[in-house]
């Protein structure tokens, strides 16, 4: 064995078990208790907890976006990553109009390559679906990009798929088992309010959150859903934020229909006070944080398992850009978040919001089942040995100062967080050990990943 980690407490979605973890040639090669090598390096996890490494569902890295970028690029993003306990991070590849997804694919494979820190995918992102695009996604699927995201969203930005291309994707996708991410909002209905609080010169960061209310998400939402139900087609719903959303979503659970929700920290942490703060534009994100309830409904459907996956949304932009003397449209909307989505939810968890392995569940083994990454998600022999150490009795407060990520700025200054990542390997190699970069940029790799639908 290379290494092995000893005296921890093995955390996975579904059990939890002190036992050593072996590894060897970045695979985990065995667990058992007093495993010994006399070769391979000691890692003392006693009193610790031993987690699998985070896999990130939902980042967004040099994306241009209201003229201008999203300002961390593969190599700080997955940094920041790494830092925070995440070892897989799945980000995305948008279409232009006119070009194929093969070429979307190799474009955004040419963007990493070299580049990362921690082991990346990405979905698909449709914005021109002609028949020869759909045609293509069985092959991307064989390939190893068996997720597609559209938008029911961002009209004028040349986004957006109408009702009609969204259904025909659903069909497809689900024929070559391909999983549909969609994030739900009501373009023409946030146009209308948009134009009609501009016209009033009503600018502020507290028209954004009136300009997208709780029912312009859920609304969609409920079409996209209805389409998926009568179908029978896999669905993911990203980033939801509403109560109401998260309620039509347990509703096709119950009724036994494959749809998936994902929500962020965001969500679970702030609510539509925000955008009364003095730094309201820092918090201005699509959908915006919404009301207590909603809040709350996410917090409940967090903990019974309606809610399948953690993603961060990160799409962080600088000070000076959120910052700027500008209208509310005009402010790009993003937020950091992929450095402390995973110690946020096991944070949560120490301190008894929900179950550890609930937290390990929804920051790791969820998201690496339902997008196909079979060898990540769980400390088990024949995974990769992508495994988090956390020391639970260690509080620190996020600052901007101890962050590594790009952005100048975090919306989560001075959170409390319970537990701290001492140590976080990806596929064997220590990436972070006690505050401390140790891997090399270029490590990461490309995963290839594999249909998780039937």
């Amino acid at each position: 064995m290379d290494t092995i980690i000893k005296n921890g407490l093995i955390v996975n979605a579904h059990e939890s078990f002190k036992a050593d973890v072996g590894i060897k040639n970045g695979i985990i090669c065995c667990i058992g208790r007093d495993l010994n090598d006399g070769k391979a390096r000691i890692v003392d996890a006693a009193d610790k907890y031993v987690l699998p490494g985070g896999v990130e569902p939902h980042a967004h890295f040099s994306v241009p976006f209201f003229g201008t970028v999203s300002c961390d690029d593969y190599t700080s993003g997955t940094r920041a990553a790494a830092f925070g306990g995440v070892t897989t991070v799945l980000d995305f590849a948008t279409q232009e109009k006119g070009r194929s997804l093969d070429e979307t694919a190799k474009a955004r494979i040419a963007m990493a390559q070299d580049k990362t820190y921690v082991d990346y995918s990405f979905h698909l992102i449709i914005t021109d679906p002609s028949d020869d695009v759909l045609a293509e996604i069985p092959r991307m699927v064989s390939l190893g990009f068996p997720s597609i995201k559209v938008y029911m969203v961002y009209k004028k930005e040349g986004l957006m798929v109408d009702d009609a291309q969204m259904y025909r994707i659903l069909k497809k996708t689900k024929s070559c088992g391909a999983l549909l991410s969609v994030h739900t909002e009501n373009p023409d209905i946030i146009d209308m309010f948009t134009d009609e609080f501009l016209a009033k010169g009503l600018t502020s960061a507290w028209y954004h959150y009136l300009s997208r209310p709780d029912f312009v998400a859920a609304e969609a939402g409920k079409r996209v859903i209805h389409w998926a139900r009568s179908l029978k087609a896999p669905l993911y719903i990203v980033h939801v934020s509403d109560w109401e959303t998260m309620a039509e979503i347990r509703k096709a659970q119950s009724d036994g229909y494959p749809i998936y929700a994902e929500t962020c920290p965001q969500y679970l942490n702030f609510t539509d006070d925000v955008y009364k703060r003095p730094d309201a534009q820092r918090f201005i994100c699509s959908p915006p944080m919404k009301g207590e309830d909603s809040r709350r409904a996410l917090w409940a459907a967090v903990r019974d398992g309606s809610v399948s996956a953690l993603g961060s949304d990160h799409c962080p932009f600088m000070a000076a850009e959120k910052d700027a003397d500008k209208p509310f449209p005009l402010i790009p909307n993003g937020m950091m978040g992929i450095e402390t989505r995973y110690s946020y939810i096991l944070s949560e968890a120490i301190k008894g919001s929900l179950s550890l392995n609930r937290a390990v569940d929804i920051g790791s083994a969820g998201p690496a089942k339902l997008f196909g990454c079979r060898n990540k998600g769980s400390v088990e022999v024949g995974k990769d040995a992508d495994i988090v150490i956390l020391n639970p009795d260690k509080k620190y407060r996020v600052s901007q100062s101890e962050s590594h990520s790009d952005v100048d700025h975090t919306v989560w200054e001075g959170y409390e967080n319970y537990g701290t990542i001492e140590m976080t390997l990806c596929r064997g190699e220590v990436l972070v050990e006690n505050g401390i970069l140790k891997a090399e940029k270029g490590f990461g790799k490309l995963v290839r990943r594999y249909s998780s639908t039937p």
